[in-house]
């Protein structure tokens, strides 16, 4: 099973343009928006990121509900936010 989160767009990363920060369940990670180039990406957009990269461009209130859908999933989302903290991408 595939799964895409939510991310909150944070910032550009410096010169790289298929680079960004977005937060995920409060955790900050580089993703890769180069699918999106086309979408006019800026902080405070949300994008659903599976596997490092942008894969599209959401509603804050899509993101939303798609966060408590997963928050009510319980350990399993759980686990994977863990594993996303403790991992380290950049």
């Amino acid at each position: 099973m595939c799964l895409g989160i939510p991310g909150e767009l944070v910032e550009a990363v410096g010169d790289q343009c298929d680079l960004a920060v977005v937060e995920v369940s409060g955790i900050r990670r580089r993703i890769n928006v180069a699918l999106l180039a086309d979408e006019g990406l800026k902080p405070g957009d949300w994008v659903l990121v599976h596997v490092g990269f942008a894969l599209s461009k959401i509603s804050e209130s899509e993101a939303q509900a798609v966060l408590d859908l997963l928050e009510g999933i319980g350990q399993a989302y759980t686990d994977e936010v863990d594993a996303l903290r403790e991992s380290d991408i950049s």
